[in-house]
């Protein structure tokens, strides 16, 4: 089957890990609102730890960045930003020195004038995914953030430095108005047989990838079934903030409201099986619901969940 899947980072990644292993035709289209410039350096988060996931290359103790990584020259930034005495150095953003090499070569071809998605598929034939992975933008889009102060600072600081400890009033994908679907991304959601929603970040990963113009609209009208899989277990992110995402967007933490969050775009919904109640809630509002066991402790577990969310499309389909 053609299965197009829209995905964010460490969550999405796990997940393609197990739908890859099902033998399908695979395209993933990356979340790139979390990208940032630091250094003069383009840094795409989501589309690394996709591509360093699938590649064998993730670090598997961190989840993100590159396995055997070294920080020497973070380190050696925070040294010179202790000995100038100042704080307008990112030292807080921990770039390791092989992950620095994709975003040299990276900024290399930007520079040249290629978009990113033809750099994204450059990186990716070193790393042998097995997925067409591309970003669901050319343009530059930057996820910012409004404290509730009324500071706006990117998502990275209020993710990574401020490890969203401080509540945000707003979450915004600033470029999103003006910025069109990368090549290829509106086809892949018209063309597939399933779409699917992994359990990824639905404010800041899912999300962001919805606000470019034409994504939504195409997931929509596709005859495609579209199925997502529960990010919330217990009323509790799977991995990560994603309840401070949600509670900046006035969510509530929980499977039922995430499906409800989504909307009209889906056709089926998993949850996991300690969350049934609100499976049968959302069946009673006339969505396919299944409860299934949702925790990606393995390969095969995690392969388990793939092909459950490919049975509902199935069923939902019939």
């Amino acid at each position: 089957m053609r299965i197009t899947v829209l995905a964010g980072g460490i969550g999405a990644a796990r997940f393609l890990t197990g739908l890859r292993t099902l033998g399908h035709n695979i395209t993933v289209i990356g979340n790139n609102g979390d990208d940032v410039t630091m250094y003069g350096l383009r840094i795409c988060p989501d589309l690394d730890t996709v591509m360093y996931t699938l590649g064998g290359g993730i670090s598997a103790e961190r989840g993100w960045g590159r396995e055997d990584e070294t920080f020497r020259v973070r380190d050696d930034i925070g040294a010179y930003v202790a000995a100038s005495g100042t704080d307008d150095l990112p030292s807080w953003f921990g770039l390791g020195d092989l992950d620095l090499a994709t975003h040299l070569v990276r900024a290399h071809w930007l520079a040249e004038g290629l978009p990113l998605s033809t750099v994204t598929a450059r990186l990716c034939a070193r790393w042998e995914t097995g997925v067409r992975l591309m970003p669901s933008t050319d343009d530059p889009v930057e996820t910012h953030v409004t404290l509730a102060d009324g500071e706006r600072v990117h998502f990275q600081e209020w993710w990574v430095r401020l490890h969203a400890s401080v509540p945000a009033n707003a979450i915004e994908l600033f470029g999103a108005a003006d910025a069109q679907p990368a090549p290829g991304v509106v086809d892949a959601i018209a063309d597939a047989d399933v779409v699917l929603l992994p359990p990824s970040n639905p404010v800041v990963s899912v999300g962001t990838i919805l606000a470019i113009k034409g994504i939504r609209e195409a997931v929509v009208a596709t005859a495609a079934p579209v199925v997502g899989v529960s990010p919330i277990i217990g009323g509790a992110p799977v991995r990560g903030m994603a309840d401070a995402c949600l509670a900046a967007i006035g969510v509530e933490t929980s499977a039922y409201a995430v499906a409800r969050h989504y909307g009209d775009l889906l056709d089926g919904w998993l949850v996991d099986e300690s969350d049934k109640a609100d499976a049968d809630r959302l069946a009673g509002d006339g969505l396919a619901a299944r409860a299934v066991p949702l925790w990606m402790s393995d390969i095969d577990a995690t392969a388990r969940i793939a092909d459950a969310a490919l049975t509902l499309a199935a069923d939902v389909r019939k």
